[in-house]
């Protein structure tokens, strides 16, 4: 018989990169909490602005991720080894003793490390995503005792198509030929010819991540492995604490940057479906189709969908609209405004409210602080704002349907009981709660704020509100002043019109 998850990981030795990224650590802390048996789980770091691979290992321990697990089992951590590497570097930057280490005793890997920057310049996501994987798999084709290999792309690689199977679909280029190319080339002619290589992906991202699954195909008859798709990667659903994030990337940047009054208008399609799945869920699909990696042995590559698709749908417009009501219920206590504003399905008007709403806004903010002799910060705040945006705006204003059922199947491969720790079937999920510890995590993770901080955040939203109200009032009273007064827009107008009436009459007379 087959072993369980849990029995097929004791004893087992598993390297890891990208462990300090969101979802690394995630995957980190549920083999530690979920698999006992684990032997070692090695993790590749590298010194980071002066910050040493052994500090980053311990800050990483420390994060609040591991707090259940540093109270329940402080010894386990003692299965974490640090391999000093970068995934930059060639051979992976490690010493030769690691080197034999892994080689001799790895037998899972789980490669996550990637650069998630969408406006990356392409010579350096190349060398991130593309060269860097091909060094890992380099590595992993020496290891004596590999027996699944779970590479990490996005279910957004191909965004041409609308439909995604779960299939290897051929890279537009070549991805030796494009390492190749970023290699000699120099940075002003690569730039030039940017747009045009990445011309069917929105961004060096997606591109980068396409063409990388060519490159891990081709290792799919030495070793057995497997690709895992994710859509967009959001806040925990159940663990290892509900809404738990640490970052401000995708829709946790749009729930903060609304709430805190900066974001009031986005370019999207309300009726558009959105797509995007809990750490967690991805986490435990990697665990899983390790597993089932290593005991088909296919000789063939695999793909997963790490995808709401066929199972949950819920709109861009549902997002939204239980996005501000917990917002409102859990509001932050440092604030800009009011949370408001609106979702535009036209570019156009989009953009006319960014100047009216947006832009002038930040302008006036800044003037008077330069008046009063303090910093500016709102139109420089406003430009990281509105770049975050027209990244973002492109999978809002578009969408897919990602087939998903080798990712479905992954449920029927294990027990009952290991669907309960190791869960992926995320039909059960209750779109309003987790909605709720979404904007709870954000708060509380990401922007440090303290429950006992809520009686304060709300009396200050309650402010927000009626300040937000009266300058409405004051400001639509302007404007119907404006509007009504002696040298409002009317009389403008009525002067036009008598102007040109005039010299009609005028032109007449002289015709006669």
């Amino acid at each position: 018989m087959a072993p369980s998850v849990v029995e097929f990981y004791e004893g087992k030795c598993v390297f890891i990169t990208g462990s300090t990224g969101f979802l690394g650590k995630a995957l980190v802390e549920k083999l530690l909490r979920t698999c006992p048996g684990i032997h070692t789980i090695y993790l590749l770091l590298r010194e980071k602005r002066g910050v040493s691979c052994e500090d980053r290992l311990k800050a990483l321990c420390s994060n609040k991720i591991f707090e259940h697990l540093r109270e329940k089992q402080p010894g386990v951590f003692n299965k974490l080894k640090l391999i000093a590497g970068d995934i930059l570097e060639d051979e992976l930057g490690i010493s030769n003793d690691d080197r034999q280490e892994l080689q001799r005793h790895c037998n899972v890997v789980f490669h996550s490390a990637a650069c998630v920057r969408f406006d990356q310049k392409l010579k350096d996501a190349v060398n991130m995503n593309t060269m860097g994987t091909l060094r890992v798999l380099k590595l992993a084709e020496t290891m004596e005792n590999l027996e699944a290999f779970v590479h990490l792309s996005t279910a957004y690689c191909r965004c041409e198509l609308d439909i995604l199977d779960e299939k290897l679909y051929p890279a537009v280029h070549n991805p030796e030929k494009i390492i190749d190319l970023v290699e000699w080339l120099d940075d002003s002619t690569l730039s030039y010819l940017e747009p045009k290589l990445i011309s069917s992906e929105p961004n060096t991202y997606s591109y980068t991540k396409a063409i990388t699954e060519d490159l891990v195909a081709e290792y799919s008859s030495k070793f057995p492995i497997a690709i895992g798709r994710p859509s967009i990667v959001t806040a925990a659903w159940k663990e290892p604490m509900p809404g738990w994030v640490d970052n401000l990337n995708g829709p946790t940047g749009l729930v903060i940057g609304s709430g805190k009054g900066v974001i009031r208008s986005m370019h999207c399609e309300p009726s558009y479906m959105a797509d995007a799945i809990p750490v967690d869920v991805v986490v435990n699909g990697c665990i899983l189709i390790a597993y089932t990696t290593a005991l088909d042995k296919p000789k063939d590559l695999r793909i997963f969908n790490i995808t709401l698709s066929e199972v949950q749908k819920i709109t861009w417009r549902e997002v939204i609209e239980l996005g501000e009501k917990w917002v409102n219920t859990y509001p932050y206590t440092v604030a800009l405004w009011y949370p408001g504003g609106t979702i535009k399905s036209y570019w156009f008007t989009h953009q006319l409210t960014v100047i009216f709403i947006h832009i002038l806004p930040a302008y006036l903010l800044d003037m008077l602080l330069f008046l009063l002799g303090r910093k500016t910060f709102m139109v420089n705040l406003q430009k990281r704002i509105s770049h975050g945006l027209n990244i973002i705006q492109y999978y809002t204003t578009k969408e897919w349907n990602f087939k998903n059922t080798n990712f479905l199947s992954l449920q029927k491969r294990v027990s009952e009981a290991e669907n309960n720790i190791f869960f992926t079937d995320v039909s059960t999920l209750d779109r309003d709660e987790y909605l709720r510890d979404y904007v709870i995590g954000t708060r509380h993770y990401v922007c440090k704020e303290d429950p006992s901080t809520l009686p304060r955040a709300r009396k200050l939203h309650r402010i927000r509100y009626w300040v937000d109200v009266v300058t409405k009032i004051l400001l639509l009273s302007l404007l119907f002043w404006f509007l009504y007064s002696k040298c409002g827009i009317l009389n403008v107008i009525d002067s036009v019109y008598n102007y040109v009436y005039s010299i009609t009459n005028n032109n007449n007379i002289s015709d006669i």
